[in-house]
């Protein structure tokens, strides 16, 4: 009989564990059930097109460009600040590597030079902001219009062609396999095991952190499944990739970029400063933050992502073209607030601004599939758009 009531108890609390993580992380949760959904729709619409591995594996070339905005994006909002111009800033750049590309110039001189152009973007609009006290909307407003007409000036001719193997590489290629005949792409599904093995153990460690230090941490049979749920849908989507070529090199530029901004956020001194600052700029100051430094930092990462973007957006061209960088800054934005960052500023985790990039994309992607108007598309992700802001401001209110 005290089995049986210990029992009951144990349900019970699990219930209650579950109904109050729910409640409390539902924010972040919403994005997670709503790309769920957008990926079952989609596939059901489409006869099963939108999961097939060639396309999964375009979905993520489609998408690595505007995921790298998003990363930088998200420091900014966070900041409390916008930047309008990384669109044409990406085109500009993207432009730029074409161009000296034709002319000859090794790759691996190019690649590096439009990153520091990049860098040398970011101080100029920083500088604007944080010294002369321009606000940030108005800087990178003009930013947009300047970099825009740059773009078209250096384009007069039309789209130019890049030939370059190495280049096209970046956002078309793939990560190399094992020579050894098999139907799996043998790499992939190793890196999926290793992925799976990393999450796993720093997810331990940060419990076990947690625990020694007296915070409040998932019941183990919750902590279990989380994980487990976790590795599933990694070693779905490693699995379905290698299928076919494999895990493109796209995906991992993205990789790489969001391992190195989530540690800094959440491992570093300038990541706490960006979430104070973002909290509150007076009180940040006050604790000896040094606001003007780490918000240059911001717009600095910025513009040298938004080369990045450029380049990699090219390179999935295989061109550099005139309409290079038109909204992009509007995915970027939008994929940040859907992945959580706060309208207030102070909150946002890069990790899941690369979810409201994945619901962006999938849109796109599978609206694309279906055949539905560029115009109607605009419509459905400003309503999505619009309904994860309102549902931000309305749950951020009732925990207040």
């Amino acid at each position: 009989m005290t089995e049986i009531n210990e029992t009951v108890q144990k349900k019970e609390s699990l219930g209650k564990e579950i109904g109050h993580l729910l409640k409390s992380n539902l924010r972040d949760y919403m994005m997670y059930i709503v790309l769920i959904l957008i990926i079952i729709y989609f596939s059901v619409n489409t006869d099963g097109k939108f999961i097939t591995a060639n396309n999964i594996s375009n979905l993520f070339n489609q998408a690595a460009y505007v995921a790298v905005l998003a990363i930088g994006m998200t420091l900014i909002l966070i900041l409390k600040h916008i930047d309008l111009s990384v669109g044409y800033v990406a085109g500009f750049s993207g432009a730029l590597c074409a161009i000296m590309l034709s002319k000859g110039i090794s790759v691996y001189i190019v690649i590096p030079a439009v990153i520091l152009f990049g860098l040398v973007i970011g101080i100029y609009q920083g500088t604007l902001v944080t010294r002369v006290g321009v606000p940030a909307f108005v800087t990178t407003l003009a930013g947009m219009f300047i970099f825009r007409g740059l773009l078209g000036v250096v384009l007069k001719t039309g789209t130019i062609v890049v030939d370059n193997d190495t280049f096209n590489e970046l956002n078309n290629g793939y990560i190399p396999d094992l020579p050894i005949q098999s139907p799996l792409h043998l790499i992939t599904m190793l890196t999926g095991v290793v992925m799976v093995a990393l999450i796993i153990i720093s997810q331990i460690k940060e419990r076990n952190n947690k625990k020694k230090y007296g915070f409040k941490v998932l019941s183990t049979p919750i902590f279990v499944v989380s994980l487990l749920i976790i590795a599933a849908a990694i070693m779905t989507i490693i699995y379905v990739l290698a299928q076919t070529k494999g895990i493109p090199w796209s995906a991992v530029i993205v990789a790489v970029i969001l391992v190195i901004y989530n540690m800094m956020l959440n491992k570093t001194k300038l990541g706490r400063a960006i979430y104070g600052i973002g909290g509150n700029d007076q009180a940040a100051e006050l604790s000896g933050i040094n606001v003007k430094n780490v918000t240059m930092f911001a717009f600095c990462s910025m513009s040298v992502l938004a080369a990045i973007a450029g380049i990699l957006y090219t390179s999935r061209l295989r061109s550099a073209t005139p309409t290079a960088g038109n909204a992009f800054e509007m995915d970027a934005i939008a994929s940040s607030y859907i992945g959580g960052v706060a309208v207030s500023g102070g909150v946002g985790k890069v990790t899941n601004t690369i979810i409201g990039t994945l619901v962006i994309m999938s849109l796109t992607n599978g609206m694309n599939l279906m055949g539905v108007d560029a115009y109607m598309q605009y419509i459905v992700k400003g309503a999505i758009f619009i309904f994860a802001v309102a549902f931000d401001v309305i749950s951020r209110k009732k925990a207040k």
